[in-house]
């Protein structure tokens, strides 16, 4: 049972299990590492889309 004291907003999160092993690098998840090098290169050229409503600041890869 679960029970809020106020307003609240849960998300429960379910299903199979995963296929395989998962890579995290800062904000970024794949199951390729290769596809976490390309994702970098793509924050860093400015190709993701900008966040609705926080259009005004670009916050940049950690470093390495």
């Amino acid at each position: 049972m679960i029970e809020a004291i106020a307003d609240a907003h849960l998300i429960v999160v379910g299903g199979e299990t995963m296929d395989g092993p998962r890579h995290i690098w800062w904000n970024l998840v794949s199951s390729s590492k290769d596809r976490i090098e390309e994702a970098k290169a793509d924050w860093k050229a400015g190709r993701f889309p900008l966040v609705p409503g926080d259009e005004k600041e670009f916050i940049p890869l950690p470093d390495e």
